[in-house]
């Protein structure tokens, strides 16, 4: 009887958590993975994530791309113009949603994600005073299943990581992160790099008990937030 119900239970606890299943850049669609059914060999530009479960820790080392190493290919997309990311279920309405990039400097391959080159280039925390509310980024892709973001138009052309982060903040004191990653080829005429001080390790962008991770939204008494890690670089 028992484990009938953690049967039956099992995929309403998957339901809870989500993660970036596709992309829309340049007019053009490229699928992602699906959690619980990888697809092997896909050429896809997304770096394969193993299931939709969350990070609890803003050190572990999933954080740089959610386990994900690889892609077989890389979507191109012109400096200055928009990157759709699109999830197919997502239910949290309490947290920031934060857009990362990260500059490989030569191939895909050799391109891990581990230095000190993370830099943001899209955010949104809290809008108003009151954290118990749907007022947040990840509110908006409750409600829209999509976030669009525009590549700076002066960044150096070359090959990049993007990576979409929603930090749900539901449960008191106990952060869930949510990062998903995809190979790009930015073009364009370019030459701007972003400064050091907007530069940042993943995984440890910020401690655990940075307040914008450690939140209680009930009982926490605070007024305002601010999104963990460095600013946004808009070039």
């Amino acid at each position: 009887m028992l484990s009938s119900l953690a049967l039956f239970l099992a995929p309403a606890m998957v339901a809870a958590h989500g993660a970036v299943t596709s992309y829309e850049i340049g007019g053009k669609t490229y699928e992602g993975y699906q959690g619980f059914s990888p697809v092997s060999g896909a050429q896809i530009i997304q770096r394969q994530w193993p299931d939709y479960n969350p990070i609890m820790t803003v050190t572990d080392a999933r954080m740089t791309c959610n386990g994900g190493t690889s892609a077989p290919i890389a979507a191109e997309v012109e400096a200055g113009s928009e990157v759709t990311a699109f999830w197919k279920q997502w239910t949290h309405a309490q947290g920031p949603v934060m857009v990362w990039m990260y500059a490989c400097d030569g191939e895909f391959s050799g391109c891990n994600g581990e230095s000190k080159k993370w830099f943001k280039i899209d955010e949104k925390g809290l809008e108003g005073s009151n954290l118990n509310s749907e007022n947040w980024g990840t509110a908006d892709v409750l409600k829209n299943g999509k976030w669009t973001s525009t590549i700076p138009k002066s960044l150096k052309p070359g090959n990049y990581l993007i990576r979409h982060e929603l930090l749900a903040l539901h449960q008191a004191n106990t952060p869930q992160f949510y990062p998903e990653c995809a190979q790009l080829t930015v073009t364009g005429s370019g030459t701007a790099t972003p400064p050091s001080n907007l530069l940042a390790s993943i995984p440890a962008y910020a401690a655990q008990s940075d307040p914008g991770i450690m939140v209680d939204i009930y009982n926490g008494g605070a007024t305002s937030y601010k999104t963990p890690g460095p600013a946004v670089w808009t070039g």
